[in-house]
């Protein structure tokens, strides 16, 4: 089942390719981003990766955490981001997709055949109390790492006023 706004969202955690240890327990408090991506070094989400990545500074000064999560090891995540150019952009290593299933993003591949699934193109803008604020699905990778930036700076915004 698919988690949608309103909704807690799952508790994880999973290593990252930076080789921090990232357990949603710890972020308690603060805002986070979390997107998931089908695979490593796939044209769509080196785009996603490689915006992310630049904005990273933006995203921290706005008050938020992000990481990108994929099936796939630790050093592959590592590999990936580096060749991004974003090796300080924590990917988190799911290679069991638990928690790409707990959050509802592991999803029958569209057209396939078999019942193949895959990690879905899905990003969640979780809130400091742990609620999941807003959810993109089935999103367009060019420049949607500079929408979930407006999204959490729009939290800066109402926390301000």
């Amino acid at each position: 089942m698919a988690i949608r706004q309103g909704d807690e969202a799952p508790k994880f955690s999973l290593q990252a390719g930076t080789g921090e240890q990232v357990d949603s327990a710890l972020l308690s408090g603060q805002p986070f981003v979390i997107y998931f991506y089908p695979k490593d070094h796939t044209s769509g989400c080196t785009i996603e990766t490689r915006q992310f990545g630049a904005l990273l500074e933006e995203f921290s000064s706005a008050g938020a955490r992000v990481f990108g999560c994929s099936t796939g090891d630790v050093a592959a995540k590592a590999d990936f981001a580096s060749s991004c150019g974003a090796p300080d952009l924590p990917l988190l290593a799911d290679p069991d997709h638990q928690v790409a299933e707990a959050f509802g993003a592991w999803q029958m591949r569209r057209g396939a055949e078999g019942g193949a699934m895959r990690v879905a193109r899905t990003t969640y803008l979780v809130g400091a109390d742990g609620v999941v604020l807003r959810v993109w699905e089935a999103v367009d990778p060019d420049g949607h790492a500079a929408e979930v930036l407006e999204a959490v700076r729009s939290l800066s915004d109402r926390a301000a006023s």
